[in-house]
């Protein structure tokens, strides 16, 4: 299929639509309570995430998942099942991610996927927040190309990853420009990094995060490819769960905010469970040791915010470790940074 223009976004959203309409015809939507039921019966969060990826997910030499996807699901089995190793883990291509989810083979998505309307209105999934906030933009191999921005890129071919929003969003973007292209359609990111180190691709398309990571896998690859300055778009990534249980719609989001919550806080994992018994703050001393009482809906206990935190760390030490110096990566935080510190990532309050 390589060589053919990407479809246009109202494609995609039917095609979506008319996958979920078929899914569920199949099999009854969750009732109320019914995923979060069955994972505390299962004793396993079923996570699907990102395919071999470095920063997102990935298999270290020991064989063990690593990643800023992979640490999520673990504080989302901390929280619902008070053990952050009770996870398996499947990796999703990005065609094939949404149909897993709806399909019931997994119980969380925890992807590079983008919230958008046309998902989450059209296929029968929910979002339940924005835990890492990015942008699309080009790497080009220094090889074949100079380029300095995006009207550089003129007549060039672009390779991008089937069932993405990126097709869509160049073709918008470089109509309104007038730049002539075409678009090379890969079919996964494994192949998609494949395209990228070999040099088939002139350009390659993607969140920033995600080609920082490609050109890190790829030898001298500092080297010989650049990333463009700036962005064509904004790329909310978020986890999401099918539609249609509250309860672990809830359970997800509040995991979400209590990392970063607990990083606002100087809540760490080497700090937590000392703060617990020590701390002279009322009101650290409640969010860390009682504020599951106002979650019994949700079935956690009362210290579960430290549980998770004691599993994973907080929001900052889980980016730091995935894509921080330490990682290789070293990627700026930017929008990832708390709101006090110049970012977006905020918490609404746990009263």
């Amino acid at each position: 299929m390589d060589g053919k223009r990407a479809p246009s976004g109202l494609v995609i959203v039917l095609a979506a639509s008319c996958l979920w309409i078929a899914l569920n015809l199949l099999s009854p939507s969750a009732g109320a309570g019914e995923i979060l039921t069955r994972v505390r019966e299962n004793g396993v969060v079923r996570c699907g995430v990102t395919e071999q990826l470095l920063g997102f997910s990935f298999k270290d030499e020991q064989g063990q998942w690593r990643g800023f996807n992979v640490d999520f699901c673990r504080a989302v089995a901390a929280a619902a099942l008070g053990n952050a190793e009770k996870v398996s883990f499947t990796a999703l291509s990005a065609p094939g991610r949404f149909p897993a989810l709806l399909s019931d083979r997994i119980d969380l998505l925890a992807h590079t996927a983008t919230w958008t309307f046309g998902r989450e209105a059209g296929i029968g999934i929910e979002f339940p927040g924005i835990y890492f906030y990015d942008g699309q933009t080009f790497a080009v191999s220094n090889d074949t190309i100079q380029a300095k921005g995006i009207d550089d890129l003129n007549g060039m071919t672009i390779c991008v990853e089937r069932g993405t929003t990126y097709g869509t969003n160049i073709e918008h973007v470089f109509k309104e420009r007038g730049i002539p292209h075409t678009l090379l359609i890969i079919d996964s990111r494994k192949e998609l990094g494949e395209a990228f180190r070999s040099g088939r691709c002139q350009v390659v398309t993607s969140e920033r995060t995600v080609l920082a990571a490609l050109r890190a896998a790829a030898p001298n690859g500092t080297a010989r490819f650049t990333i463009l300055p700036g962005a064509i778009s904004k790329e909310p990534l978020a986890p999401a769960v099918r539609r249609g249980d509250d309860e672990w719609t809830k359970l997800i989001r509040w995991v979400l905010f209590a990392l970063i919550e607990a990083e606002e806080r100087g809540v760490t994992k080497a700090n937590v469970r000392s703060l617990q018994k020590e701390s002279a703050d009322p009101s650290l001393q409640w969010f860390l040791n009682s504020c599951g009482q106002r979650g019994k809906s949700l079935g956690l206990k009362p210290d579960w915010v430290a549980e998770l935190i004691s599993a994973t760390g907080n929001y900052g030490e889980i980016y730091e470790r995935n894509f921080g110096a330490a990682s290789g990566l070293n990627i700026e935080r930017g929008m990832n940074r708390l709101w006090n510190q110049g970012g977006l990532l905020y918490a609404p309050p746990f009263q």
